[in-house]
């Protein structure tokens, strides 16, 4: 029997999930959305796909949760959209509703879930999802990391004209422009950066891995990042699906780990068939950890105003 995982939201980023979790064949697909015919449409599409791209998986559109029980993994990506000149943080209200309901429906028909939050600001709507669903932390995780990172290996191998598989780097903290590249710990093919980059250069492809998503929300003008940040939550789900135990920077719920209790913040972590089955705590220098707090200070301000509201 096949793996399910539930997508909620059929905008771009959840359509564009369902495409790559098909074209990976790692599970049968129910695409879920609140207006009417546009998941069933697009499903319909992403399934009639399937002969052309040589996938065999069921995709499904709804706009009720009933075809979603007993999911392994639902991903929610529902949410509005940033615009121009709007921070993650203006969103929060309104996104906060939505993943308080679609958290509620999702966990009530699949207790047995790993939820994976895409929605803006991604790391105080992980922290909803997570007390909405009353899930245990492993079960819980935030797309972030995978994404900033991906960012960052980007710009690296663009400016050094190298392939980006060459590229490893981590990328810490909350998802917005207070997140932490580590520098330190970036290499090209076991090269550290800063021996191929002068530190102007580096600051700079820091600077603009911060303002990755901003960046591309000012030339869409109508919609924010979807294929980088679907593939990326596409990659978390099949690291857990099929236990592979990948080291990904995750959104995780932090209880006392780098000095942060009571938070989601991006760290690096094992997804295993359990979810986030290990959360490693680098040594940091004085001068990243105080990064890194100043994040987390960021994400707490958006959790106190969510808990206010509960």
């Amino acid at each position: 029997m096949r793996k399910k995982i539930t997508v909620v939201g059929a905008g771009n980023v959840g359509a564009n999930c369902a495409m790559w979790i098909a074209g990976k064949e790692l599970a049968d697909v129910v695409l879920v959305d609140v207006v009417e015919g546009v998941p069933q449409g697009k499903g319909l599409d992403l399934l009639q796909s399937g002969p052309v791209n040589g996938y065999d998986v069921m995709i499904t559109g709804a706009n009720d949760y009933a075809p979603t029980a007993d999911s392994d993994i639902v991903i929610i990506t529902a949410g509005f959209p940033r615009k121009p000149g709007m921070s993650r943080d203006d969103l929060l209200l309104a996104n906060y509703e939505v993943v308080k309901t679609a958290t509620e429906q999702a966990a009530k028909l699949s207790p047995n879930a790993i939820i994976i939050v895409v929605t803006n600001p991604l790391d105080a709507m992980a922290q909803t999802a997570l007390m909405v669903s009353k899930f245990p932390k492993q079960r819980v995780i935030g797309m972030a990391g995978v994404l900033d990172t991906a960012r960052f290996r980007t710009f690296i191998a663009t400016e050094l004209g190298v392939s980006v598989e060459n590229v490893t780097a981590v990328v810490l903290g909350g998802h917005g422009d207070t997140m932490v590249p580590l520098v330190r710990l970036t290499n090209v093919a076991g090269i550290p950066l800063t021996e191929l980059l002068d530190e102007a250069k580096i600051n700079a492809l820091v600077t603009r891995t911060q303002n990755g998503g901003a960046e591309i929300v000012k030339y869409l003008k109508t919609g924010s990042a979807y294929y980088a940040p679907s593939a990326a939550a596409v990659e978390m789900a099949e690291s857990i699906l099929k236990d592979k135990k990948k080291v990904l920077p995750c959104a995780a719920y932090l209880e006392g780990e780098y000095g942060v209790n009571g938070l989601y913040v991006g760290v690096p972590c094992k997804l295993g068939v359990g979810g986030i089955e290990k959360i490693y705590e680098l040594k940091l220098t004085a001068e990243e950890t105080a990064a890194l707090h100043k994040s987390a200070n960021s994400v707490k301000e958006l959790v106190d105003v969510i808990k206010s509201k509960m």
